[in-house]
């Protein structure tokens, strides 16, 4: 019987699943800097460097969080990229005007390249219906939203869960509530909510766990600089592979530190789809017509000097040499001591049927 995880999702033009390449999202994010033209070209550039997908996120300060001066609604944290900012003021930055959702949507549209967004609350969900999205994603610190994951769910439309901080328990009440919802086609990122992540704290031996776990596609949101964890990552069967994206770290911006440039996002699309190519299934043995005629360059007995009719194979008089048109080399302790039938020059290719 066919699992669930093996099954593809359809996403808008493309398909999702483990016999279709990995889908990669740019994830624009805050990375607009506040300029509509700058959210354009970032399209552009996604496009250009051959991702599938874009992602933006859809909110307002005033849904995600309160302007309250209060320490909890500030980042005290002082390792983190924000540190000393309100969460107001950080998301009041980057957020994406929702009258500019239509014009970047469109733009991607007409690069052949899917676009769609993260919603923060239910408001959300109704203005990116009214736009028509392919899908939705839900951000990790939404994982636990069950009423806002439940709405999305019952689009009907797919879904991808990035899984930061959650618990096993807590996966599980949020994949009840999306299959509740009449929702089959998810798929679950591993992630973790650290800005940047290290590849140490990425921990992606999870992804064929959680896949058997939940019976569903898992794939990655990458938060690590460089393309090695999420290669990695489809090496062990992950279907999506989301990388925050900018046109030049040095530009700054919310996410620009930890987020991919134009040349290594093509290098994450490329690589990735090797990465999938190269999987392929379990084989031994001649693996191509192309590698069958490597078979002659195998090492093989050749006779090594002269013989005359009669003569006895000696230790000096026959190798293993490439090329493979000989006995195997296995054969090699007994066919010492064999005398040959006829004369044998050397550089001939050892044969039973030279051999009494």
């Amino acid at each position: 019987m066919t699992r669930r995880s093996e099954l593809t999702i359809p996403f808008g033009s493309r398909s999702v699943g483990p016999g279709h390449r990995p889908l990669v999202i740019a994830e624009m994010s805050g990375n607009h800097n506040q300029s509509l033209d700058r959210a354009l070209a970032i399209g552009d550039a996604a496009a250009a460097a051959g991702a599938h997908a874009l992602k933006i996120q859809t909110y307002t300060a005033d849904t995600m969080t309160l302007d309250v001066p209060r320490d909890e609604f500030r980042i005290t944290d002082p390792r983190s990229l924000w540190a000393g900012q309100s969460l107001h003021a950080l998301y009041d930055q980057a957020h994406t005007p929702r009258e500019w959702h239509a014009p970047i949507f469109e733009r991607a549209a007409s690069h052949g390249m899917l676009a769609f967004s993260t919603p923060i609350d239910e408001t959300a969900v109704d203005f990116l219906e009214s736009l028509g999205v392919p899908g939705y994603k839900i951000a990790s610190f939404e994982n636990t939203d069950l009423p806002l994951i439940r709405r999305v769910a019952a689009t009907g439309k797919p879904m991808i869960i990035s899984t930061g901080m959650a618990s096993v328990g807590e996966l599980a009440e949020t994949v009840e509530a999306v299959r509740s919802a009449g929702c089959e086609q998810f798929v679950l990122l591993k992630c973790t909510s650290t800005y940047p992540a290290t590849p140490q704290a990425s921990n992606i031996a999870t992804i064929p766990h959680m896949r058997e776990l939940f019976d569903c596609q898992v794939g990655l949101s990458d938060h690590t600089m460089g393309v090695g964890v999420a290669v990695a990552a489809v090496a062990l069967g992950a279907t999506v592979v989301e990388k925050h994206f900018t046109l030049a770290r040095a530009d700054g911006g919310v996410d620009a530190s930890f987020s991919l440039e134009p040349h290594e996002l093509a290098a994450l699309v490329t690589e990735t789809e090797r990465a999938w190519q190269g999987m392929g299934q379990v084989r031994y043995g001649v693996q191509s017509a192309q590698e069958r005629q490597s078979l002659a360059f195998r090492r093989s007995l050749y006779v090594v000097r002269d013989l005359a009719a009669g003569e006895t194979l000696s230790a000096d008089a026959v190798r293993a040499i490439r090329p493979g048109f000989g006995l195997p080399p296995k054969h090699l302790e007994a066919v010492i001591g064999r005398r040959v039938r006829q004369a044998v020059s050397r550089g001939t290719p050892l044969a039973w049927d030279l051999l009494d």
